[in-house]
């Protein structure tokens, strides 16, 4: 699978995420964030403005998102950007479950986030054992050290 792959599972198929980000107090913090949008820039999301998270957001620039389906996962961590209400129609054509969150002019409270300039890794289980997408993989042997079942091996080894 290729990046684009990955971020349209991510937005099409699991679409609810948990995302992270640090609150006032130094701790992580979570809360479920759709996902609603990808393109070769990112993955978007929004929030509506005043809330703790959206502060959090505009102050640290960065997340962690995590999702899982059907014994599939992603997991990112990357910047974000503030792109206010650009792609926001886009959102609430490609979502029609948000017009009735947010019906008529109530949607001026959102502004929509990129997901830009982010690293993670996919694991998908379905396949017992499971198998590493060779073409994701760095042959650096981390995960050998860890493998509960012992059937990773390090190239040449």
């Amino acid at each position: 699978m290729e990046r684009n792959d990955y971020l349209k599972m991510l937005v099409e198929e699991m679409h609810s995420t948990t995302m992270a980000t640090i609150g006032a107090d130094g701790h992580p913090q979570t809360r479920v964030i759709d996902m609603m949008l990808w393109d070769k820039k990112g993955v978007y999301f929004l929030t509506a403005k005043g809330k703790a998270f959206y502060a959090q957001l505009m102050e640290q620039g960065y997340v962690a998102i995590s999702a899982t389906k059907d014994k599939k996962a992603v997991s990112l961590r990357g910047r974000i950007q503030n792109i206010h209400s650009e792609k926001l129609d886009e959102i609430f054509g490609k979502n029609p479950y948000m017009q009735k969150i947010y019906p008529g002019d109530t949607r001026a409270a959102l502004e929509v986030f990129r997901v830009y300039e982010a690293e993670g890794e996919c694991i998908d289980i379905t396949r017992i054992p499971a198998v590493i997408d060779q073409h994701q993989c760095l042959h650096c042997g981390r995960c050998a050290e860890t493998c509960p079942r012992g059937t990773i091996r390090k190239r040449g080894q």
